[in-house]
C-alpha cells in the first residue's frame, strides 16, 4: 500500500518495519533465494560493498556468496562512532561474528572508509526507496556520510522488498540518491539520476 509523501520518514519506518515483522520465514526464504539469483544477473565487478542482511532485511548470506562465486572481492561494512563506515572483506559465513545493533561483521583487517571507492558495485541496505532513488534507511546516516565522503563512483543498488519502491519519499539535502533498486520479483530497476539530492 503506497503511503502518501507528507508523512514523515518516522512514520515511513515504522510503517516498513511492522510490515516486515509480518513477512514469513517462508516467504523471507524464497525471497532471499531470488535476490541471490539477481545478483548473479548483475554483471559483477572485481570489486563489490554489500551489507549482511539482518533483522528482517530482504536476502542472505546466499547474496554476498553469489558475489564471491563470480570472483569478486567483497567488502562489508564495519560499524563504530557516526562516521563514515569502515570495511572489512567478506570470506564467508562462518567467518562473521556478531557486532553491536545485532549486525554481522567480518574477522579480519579493518579498512578505512576509502576502501569503499574500489567498489564499482555498492548493494545498500533500505527500507524504502522511491523512484527518483532517494533511499530510506534506519535513520543512522552511515551509509549517506560514507558515500558523501568517500566520493564514490559506483553503482549505488539499494536492496528491498517488491512493494517497498515507492512513488515518492521525504528528502532531505544530505540525502544520497541511489541509481537502482534490487528486488526479489522485479530484479534490478533503474531510478532516478544518481547523486546527492538538490
Amino acid at each position: 500500500m503506497e503511503m502518501p509523501v507528507e508523512r514523515d520518514k518516522h512514520a515511513w519506518r515504522s510503517e516498513i518495519l511492522a510490515r516486515r515483522e509480518g513477512v514469513t520465514a517462508r516467504t523471507h526464504a524464497a525471497e532471499s533465494a531470488a535476490l541471490a539469483r539477481a545478483v548473479r544477473e548483475l554483471g559483477i565487478p572485481a570489486w563489490v560493498c554489500a551489507y549482511v542482511p539482518v533483522r528482517g532485511e530482504p536476502g542472505s548470506t546466499a547474496m554476498l556468496d553469489a558475489v564471491r562465486e563470480a570472483g569478486a572481492r567483497l567488502l562489508l561494512p564495519i560499524t563504530g562512532p557516526p562516521g563514515p563506515l569502515e570495511w572489512a572483506e567478506y570470506t564467508g559465513a562462518d567467518a562473521l561474528h556478531a557486532a553491536r545493533w545485532g549486525l554481522l561483521e567480518p574477522d579480519g583487517p579493518v579498512l578505512p572508509p576509502e576502501a569503499i571507492t574500489r567498489a564499482e558495485l555498492v548493494l545498500i541496505p533500505a527500507l524504502a526507496v522511491d523512484r527518483r532513488g532517494v533511499r530510506l534507511g534506519r535513520g543512522a546516516g552511515h551509509y549517506d556520510r560514507t558515500l558523501s565522503a568517500a566520493r564514490v563512483d559506483a553503482r549505488l543498488v539499494a536492496v528491498v522488498r517488491d512493494d517497498e519502491v515507492v512513488d515518492e519519499l521525504p528528502a532531505e539535502p544530505h540525502d544520497f540518491h541511489m541509481g537502482w533498486a534490487l528486488t526479489p520479483g522485479d530484479g534490478l530497476q533503474q531510478l532516478g539520476i544518481a547523486g546527492v539530492a538538490e
